[in-house]
Formats: structure tokens, C-alpha cells, sequence
């Protein structure tokens, strides 16, 4: 009985080791798509760093000899026929708060966009900012502030719907005709800045509008670094901006460009 019962253990090993390496290669076969997907996902972490990196340094460098610290620092341009060096000066919206006044960063924006048109570099101010709702307002914003520091009212070109640089940019060249301009924004804004508007055709250079410190800068970089991914996609796509409209030449009457709100208020 014994002999027998050994017997069977013994023809039973061969299929319960058959059963064992079956479980185990079971096991690792499971194991195997988590360890692809692993593999996978830390390649395509890798890719991704590579592309942000990449995408950054190109347009940080390439833009590099185009911006300028202070005003004294930019360069001359050729004289166009309204006798300055550029045509305009474009000055990127930022923050309005509920009362109309211009956040810290905009106020710069505004201070330095104002110093380089009182110092005949530019004939004229583009104040490109997002106007798509009636409760938020940075254009006219923007223009209450320069016509208060004495800028004229037709030297003011206002863009409702730069909601985003890349549109600003293509706005500025197509609607507009600007083929020559300062673009002004803060320092962590503006390679990309500069980078889109000459990717739009523009001969420009860029001059940062840093006089205080602002918060979360550190934010503001790091979301910076995957805008210019965005701006570089942008460009790639070739897409047009969500709103054209007609051509207003810039060498025009800024008042062209004003809405209901502007045309009513006080000037």
C-alpha cells in the first residue's frame, strides 16, 4: 500500500511540476506588461523632459541678442516715415483687478511701454490684452492709464482680443501691419514673447518690465517653461488667432480700434 502510494507521488511530480513552472511563468507573464508600462512611461518621461528642455533653450537663447534690460540698452532701428525708429510699442495685458486699476505686473507693463514711447523710439502703443467679456476689461484699462499720463488718444491701438501671446502677435502683424516693434512684458514672459512675435513676421526686440518683485514668481516660471512648448506647438500648427477682423493700419488714428466703452468715456 505504501509501495503504491509512493508510486503515484512519484508519477504525480512530473504534472505538479509542470503546475509549478506553469504558476511561475503565470506570475511573470503578469508581471511583464507592468514592467513594458514602466519602461514605457519612464522613456516617455524622459522624451518629455528632453522636448520641454529643448523647446526652452532654443527659444530662451535664440532670443537672447533680441531683449534688453533698460531703455538706454535698445537698439536704433531703420526710420520708418513717421520718424521713429519702430512703429509701436506692444504691451501685453496682465491682471485688472474688479475696480479697473492695472495689477503690479501690468502697471510695469504700462510704466515701461510708456517710457519707451515718450523717448520717440515708437510712434504708437498697442495695448493687446483679453476683452472677451463685458465684465473684464484689460484694453480699456490700459488705455484709461496711458491717456492719464498724457499719451493722445489716436497714438493708442487697442487689440480686444489678445487673449493669449500667440495671438497678440499674429494680431499685431495681420490686422495691424506692424512689421517693427518693442514688445513689453516681464522678464520671465518675454523670450516667448519676442520668440511669437518674430515667429509673426515682426522685426522686435523686447524690453522687461521688472520693477518690483511679484509673487509666486517661481510659479510663473515653471508655468512659463510649458508655454513655450504651447507657443512652439502653436506655431508648428501654423493655426490662426480665434478672432481677425479688418486691417487698421497702425501709421493710422488709434480710435479706430475703440469700443462702445472707449468711445463714450471721457477723452
Amino acid at each position: 500500500m505504501q509501495q503504491h502510494s509512493r508510486l503515484a507521488t512519484v508519477r504525480r511530480l512530473p504534472m505538479r511540476l509542470i503546475a509549478a513552472i506553469a504558476g511561475r511563468f503565470r506570475r511573470l507573464w503578469s508581471l511583464r506588461p507592468v514592467r513594458i508600462v514602466g519602461k514605457t512611461a519612464a522613456v516617455g518621461f524622459i522624451l518629455v523632459v528632453l522636448l520641454v528642455a529643448g523647446v526652452n533653450a532654443c527659444i530662451v537663447f535664440g532670443t537672447s541678442g533680441h531683449r534688453f534690460d533698460t531703455l538706454d540698452e535698445l537698439p536704433a532701428a531703420p526710420a520708418a516715415e513717421s520718424g521713429a525708429p519702430y512703429q509701436a510699442v506692444i504691451v501685453l495685458g496682465a491682471r485688472v483687478w474688479r475696480d479697473g486699476s492695472p495689477s503690479d505686473i501690468l502697471r510695469d507693463r504700462l510704466v515701461t511701454g510708456l517710457d519707451v514711447y515718450r523717448s520717440g523710439r515708437a510712434g504708437k502703443i498697442i495695448v493687446s490684452g483679453d476683452h472677451g467679456r463685458q465684465s473684464y476689461d484689460e484694453v480699456n484699462a490700459m488705455r484709461l492709464w496711458l491717456m492719464e499720463a498724457g499719451v493722445p488718444a489716436e497714438d493708442i491701438f487697442m487689440d480686444h482680443a489678445g487673449f493669449n501671446t500667440y495671438d497678440s502677435m499674429l494680431r499685431a502683424s495681420r490686422i495691424f501691419g506692424v512689421r517693427r516693434a518693442v514688445v513689453i512684458t516681464q522678464d520671465f514672459h518675454l523670450p516667448r514673447a519676442v520668440w511669437l512675435a518674430q515667429q509673426a513676421g515682426i522685426e522686435a526686440i523686447g524690453l522687461k518690465a521688472d520693477r518690483h518683485r511679484y509673487r509666486k514668481e517661481h510659479w510663473n516660471n515653471f508655468r512659463e517653461s510649458l508655454a513655450r512648448v504651447k507657443a512652439a506647438v502653436d506655431v508648428a500648427s501654423g493655426r490662426d488667432p480665434k478672432y481677425l477682423g479688418p486691417a487698421i493700419a497702425i501709421e493710422g488714428d488709434g480710435r479706430q480700434t475703440w469700443d462702445n466703452v472707449a468711445q463714450t468715456s471721457p477723452q
